[in-house]
This record gives C-alpha cells, sequence and structure tokens, in this order.
C-alpha cells in the first residue's frame, strides 16, 4: 500500500461557504472524496489520510508524526501559514519524503503577501490555482513517476 498523507491548514474547514468566487463551491469533505475517486481510478493500491486543523501547533505536530511514518508524500495546503509560519517551514524540512504544496487559487494574481509562499523553501513542488484538482495532481504528480 502506498501511503500519502494530505495536511490542510486554517479555514479550510469553510471551504463552499467562504469566498466562494476565489476557492468555489465545494467543501473540503467534497474535495476529498473527488481526490479519492481520481486516484482509485488510476491505482488501487493508494491509501489517503487527510487532516485539518486551524492551529499551527496541531499542523506541527501532525508533521512530526509524519516522520514516523513511511509515506510516500506529504500534500500540504498550508493556507494562511504559508505566509506566516517559518515553524511549519522548519517542520517540514525535517521530512525526507517528497512535499507538494497546494493552493486552490493562483496566489500569484492575488495580494502582494499572498505572493510569498515561506514553507514553499521546504517543498518539491508547488501546484496552485486549479481550484479542487490540485491535490488529485499533487499525488498524481508522485504516483505518475
Amino acid at each position: 500500500m502506498r501511503k500519502f498523507f494530505v495536511i490542510n491548514g486554517p479555514n479550510l474547514n469553510m471551504l463552499g461557504t467562504r469566498e466562494v468566487e476565489i476557492y468555489g463551491k465545494m467543501g473540503l469533505p467534497e474535495i476529498e472524496e473527488y481526490t479519492r475517486k481520481v486516484i482509485t481510478s488510476h491505482d488501487k493500491t493508494i491509501e489517503q489520510t487527510w487532516f485539518q486543523s486551524n492551529s499551527e501547533e496541531e499542523i506541527i505536530n501532525k508533521i512530526h508524526e509524519l516522520t514516523k511514518e513511511n509515506i510516500e508524500a506529504l500534500i500540504i495546503n498550508p493556507a494562511a501559514f504559508s505566509h506566516t509560519s517559518v515553524a511549519i517551514l522548519d517542520a517540514l524540512s525535517i521530512l525526507s519524503c517528497p512535499i507538494i504544496e497546494v493552493h486552490l487559487s493562483n496566489t500569484n494574481r492575488r495580494e502582494e503577501f499572498r505572493q510569498r509562499k515561506i514553507t514553499a523553501k521546504s517543498s518539491t513542488a508547488v501546484i496552485e490555482g486549479m481550484g479542487y484538482k490540485v491535490y488529485a495532481l499533487a499525488i498524481l504528480s508522485q504516483i505518475l513517476k
């Protein structure tokens, strides 16, 4: 079984109801379901574990836990923490697996402060601006190597 872990940061639990013109109408459970279906259609041996927290501390602790796991890759949407959290950057630096950072919107077309992604410095790749599809694309990027 190939394991992928998905971490979602603050306010992503509110997807589908907040700023739908930017983030779309799908909630996080629907995005997870879509991603599972797409990935399963390509490879039935993929295991996905999803986690969401509005707490920087909980996200860091989860990343620390992953150092003991045998995961193929981490997919992370740090959300607003990507622009502010050196602590998450440092935690990601501990991991030895590929890290794919995702963002639903194209942060390069948004406010200037969103264009700087601190956490991306520890990421293998960044996929953004493709809405709910970014999660499936991130996992596919690793299984289609």
